[in-house]
């Protein structure tokens, strides 16, 4: 594979798909699929929501001295058999490997409502925009207890004192937290005056608001931060996939039933020795893209490996939680917490920007 050049199509610019190119750019020729110019950070999707000035560099200016050809189109359909690619332009690309990392989306999970009334993290501008130009202050609702929720939660909260903020999940806020973390969740959204509403699934999303198993929930506008979900294409073209469409990959991160096929971060399902199934998460997709890049030029030919270490989460401009984790990413009874984790989670969110270039 090494030896000679290859001609290597990446669908996908995410963290693992650029990651992955960039890398395998140094020795064989790229073709990079993706509709965007500019890399959407994700992990500043609620610096975004909350009207901050957005971190996305030019797609040009990541691969600049890469054998990288960026073609600005979506995937729409796979030919494993033939192996071509065919884009939404009509036109169809060959390769010799295909690096499938389309990653993921917000699930709505068929809630009735979400979709027409709920702004996911692939909506965070135009959900900044309506509070924005708002006539008056109102009531944002944030679904989700994740990570996801909790960053936006605290970032509108802080950016914009007049309105309500409330967090509503199905489970607890912050439960995979270890004790001193979900505390220290708690305490800087009783600072930031946001409403914290445990165990209320929602059964659908209203012009009016939540209902939930619980009750309803006012709200004016609901931002919806809930799990992630796969793409179908992967299941669609053939690949193996697991129940909820991730394609099941080998050591080496390859199709279990296309080994001409790598698949990388949020779409594949990736099973660590000693970690176990690893989750969907820039954490865990920039490696993956990294250690790909190194075994499609030849620098490495052992099975990926990984082992968390931190889960980290901005709480507002100066506040965060740096959560300790065992490898398996069971949680450490010790965090940091304050400024002290907010300059850490910044400094580890430019520098992942940093380590695609």
């Amino acid at each position: 594979m090494t030896g000679q050049q290859q001609h290597i199509v990446v669908i996908g610019a995410g963290y693992a798909g650029l990651a992955a190119a960039t890398r395998i750019g140094r020795r064989h020729r790229v073709t990079l699929v993706a509709p965007e110019s500019r890399f959407l950070n994700r992990v500043r999707q609620h610096e975004t929501a909350a009207g901050l000035a957005e971190h996305r560099p030019e797609l040009a200016e990541v691969l600049r001295g890469r054998q990288v050809t960026h073609r600005q189109a979506r995937v729409t359909e796979l030919d494993l058999a033939g192996r071509k690619v065919f884009l939404d332009s009509g036109e169809a690309l060959g390769y010799d490997t295909l690096v499938y990392a389309l990653g993921s989306r917000t699930a709505l999970h068929g809630i009735p409502g979400a979709a027409e009334h709920a702004y996911p993290a692939e909506r965070a501008a135009e959900l900044a925009e309506r509070m924005r130009t708002a006539a008056q202050p109102g009531t944002v609702a944030v679904v989700g207890g994740g990570p996801t929720g909790i960053e936006l939660a605290a970032e509108l909260a802080e950016a914009h004192p007049a309105w309500q903020v409330r967090i509503v999940a199905a489970g607890q806020v912050g439960g995979w937290l270890s004790d001193k973390g979900r505390a220290h969740v708690r305490k800087v959204f009783g600072r930031l005056g946001v409403q914290v509403h445990d165990q209320a699934a929602v059964t659908a999303v209203t012009a009016a608001g939540l209902r939930t198993d619980q009750g309803t929930i006012d709200a004016d506008l609901v931002a919806w931060a809930a799990s992630m979900e796969p793409r179908e294409l992967a299941a669609e073209a053939g690949l193996t996939v697991t129940a909820d469409g991730r394609a099941v990959v080998d050591g080496h991160l390859r199709s279990v039933s296309h080994p001409e096929v790598y698949v990388i971060g949020d779409a594949a399902q990736v099973v660590v020795e000693g970690v176990g199934e690893l989750r969907m998460s820039c954490a865990t997709a920039q490696p993956m893209g990294i250690y790909l890049g190194g075994l499609l030029t030849g620098k490495t030919d052992k099975p990926f490996g990984y082992g968390y270490v931190v889960h980290c989460l901005s709480l507002g401009r100066k506040d965060g939680l740096v959560q300790l984790v065992r490898k398996d990413d069971s949680m450490k009874p010790s965090a940091l917490t304050g400024t002290a984790a907010r300059l850490v989670k910044s400094l580890i969110v430019t520098g992942v920007v940093w380590q695609l270039r």
